[in-house]
């Protein structure tokens, strides 16, 4: 019986002249929540990139589906990407921007009536208020934003879902309660999780598994509570590194 919902061998990435991933082998558990820790410019970022197909690179990317498939499936992936750049101003409401990907016809042609319950049950997976679909997209803040993106990556039920630094442009405060919301997700849909986290203190307590990337290669997988060792990162990370 396979338990992984990814397999990687020998994924290897170069841009321009840089090297920036070299024979990367991991294997992703399926319906667990993998953290992607590892230094800027490690490659954390560029790893998630190759998964989705949005660069090239060189090796095996092995994915094991296991909804309603007969045949492994890449395309059933959500992704969330580190930045959003939305244009200050620009005439976008939440309504708008889920009704983009989810109707044929130009948005300025009006969005079908029948896509509202959709959009609201969306949102209402999120934890987000049905009061947000007419505020201006770059009205939200951090929080929300991230909220909305994720909805719209939950749509229609992912097996694998990539974030990379989900929880960067929300308040302090609010962090845990993001991370609670992917492990809720995670339990009720069985959607596998890959994230890219720098807060080792989330990592340790959301997370069933922790990939080390260093200088482009894995260097580690395990429980949090095996990677996390505070010998084990100064390891990988050097020994200025502050934890705890």
């Amino acid at each position: 019986m396979i338990n992984n919902l990814l397999t990687l061998k020998n994924v290897a990435v170069k841009l321009g002249h840089l090297e920036v991933l070299k024979d990367v082998n991991a294997s992703l558990l399926k319906g667990k929540i993998t953290s992607l820790i590892g230094l800027n410019g490690s490659g954390k970022s560029t790893l998630l990139r190759a998964i989705v197909r949005e660069i090239s690179f060189v090796g095996e990317l092995h994915f094991y589906c296991g909804h309603a498939h007969k045949t492994p499936d890449p395309r059933h992936v959500g992704y969330v990407p580190q930045k959003l750049r939305l244009e200050a101003g620009l005439p976008l409401t939440v309504r708008d921007f889920l009704a983009l990907p989810m109707q044929d016809a130009p948005i300025f042609m009006g969005i079908k009536k029948s896509l509202e319950s959709k959009m609201l049950a969306m949102l209402a997976n999120v934890g987000s208020s049905p009061n947000m679909l007419d505020k201006p997209v770059d009205k939200l803040s951090g929080g929300e934003l991230q909220r909305l993106l994720l909805a719209l990556a939950m749509e229609p039920n992912p097996e694998l879902l990539l974030l990379d630094e989900p929880a960067a442009g929300i308040d302090f405060q609010d962090q845990d309660k993001f991370y609670a919301l992917l492990k809720e997700l995670n339990k009720k849909t069985g959607v596998t999780i890959l994230l890219v986290s720098h807060d080792l203190g989330l990592v340790h307590d959301y997370a069933d598994q922790v990939w080390c990337l260093h200088k482009g290669v894995i260097a580690g997988i395990g429980a949090p509570s095996e990677v996390l060792g505070k010998e084990n990162l100064q390891l990988l990370f050097g020994s200025g590194l502050k934890i705890g």
